[in-house]
C-alpha cells in the first residue's frame, strides 16, 4: 500500500510544484520590472528571484540594493494574466493529482488574478476543493495562516493526517507550523538552488507520491527535470 494511501487530506504550492512556466517569460517580465526600476536583472539574476534560490527572493533583491516593496508592486504591475497563462506548463508527473480521492487544496503565493488564469488554461481548476492564494491578511508561507485556512475550507478535522507539497523551504515551513507533513520537490537541483531543502519527505519527481505508487507520464504537460 502507498504511504500516500493513509493520507485525509492533500495540499499543493502552485508554481514550481505543479506547475511552471518558460524561462523566456522569467526573462522578459523580470528585465521589464528592472526596467521600471532602473536595475539590470540579467538572465541568472531573474531566474535566481522567480524560482527563490538561496536564501529567497527577498534576500536577493536586498544583496542587490533594490528595494522589496517597490520590486514586487511593479512586478504585479508588469504581470498580466494572459500572458502568464500562455506561457504556463504542467508538469507530467503531477497529472495524478486530478484523481485524487480525498480533499485536495492548493496554497500558493501566486496572486488570485495570475492563479486563476493558469488554472483555467492549463485545464486543472476542478483538480482543487480549495484555493488559498496569499496575501498581507491571510499571511504568506511559512506563516502557518493561510494552510489553516485551506484546511478549514476543506473541511478537516482538527488534526488532520496530510502533507502540504512544495518546492520551497516556505512550503516546508508552513506545512510543519500546521501540523502537515512537509514533502519537498526539487525541480532545480540542490547546486543550482545553493542549498539542500530539509522535509519529512524529499523527492525529484512527484510521481513516488501517486497512491497507485506510479504515473505514465503520458498526460501532456512537460516532464520534470530536476537534476537534485
Amino acid at each position: 500500500m502507498s504511504h500516500a494511501a493513509g493520507y485525509d487530506v492533500w495540499l499543493f504550492d502552485l508554481d514550481g510544484t505543479l506547475v511552471d512556466v518558460e524561462p523566456s517569460y522569467v526573462h522578459e517580465t523580470l528585465g521589464e520590472v528592472g526596467d521600471r526600476l532602473g536595475e539590470d536583472l540579467p538572465p541568472a539574476t531573474a531566474e535566481a528571484v522567480w524560482h527563490g534560490f538561496g536564501a529567497g527572493a527577498n534576500h536577493l533583491l536586498r544583496q542587490r540594493g533594490i528595494d522589496v516593496e517597490a520590486f514586487w508592486r511593479t512586478f504585479h504591475e508588469v504581470e498580466d494574466p494572459l500572458s502568464r497563462a500562455e506561457a504556463a506548463f504542467r508538469y507530467d508527473d503531477a497529472a495524478w493529482v486530478g484523481a485524487l480521492d480525498r480533499p485536495v487544496g492548493l496554497v500558493t503565493h501566486c496572486q488570485s488574478y495570475l492563479t486563476e488564469a493558469v488554472l483555467d488554461h492549463l485545464d486543472i481548476a476542478d483538480w482543487f476543493d480549495t484555493v488559498v492564494c496569499c496575501s498581507a491578511e491571510t499571511g504568506w508561507k511559512p506563516d502557518p495562516r493561510p494552510v489553516e485556512l485551506a484546511l478549514a475550507d476543506l473541511g478537516t478535522d482538527p488534526d488532520p493526517a496530510g502533507p502540504l507539497v512544495g518546492d520551497g523551504p516556505a512550503d516546508v515551513g508552513a506545512a510543519w507550523n500546521a501540523g502537515l507533513e512537509g514533502i519537498h520537490v526539487e525541480r532545480h537541483g540542490h547546486e543550482r538552488r545553493g542549498c539542500c531543502v530539509l522535509g519529512d519527505r524529499r523527492l525529484r519527481s512527484l510521481a513516488p507520491l501517486a497512491p497507485d505508487g506510479s504515473d505514465d507520464g503520458r498526460h501532456g504537460g512537460r516532464e520534470a527535470t530536476s537534476g537534485g
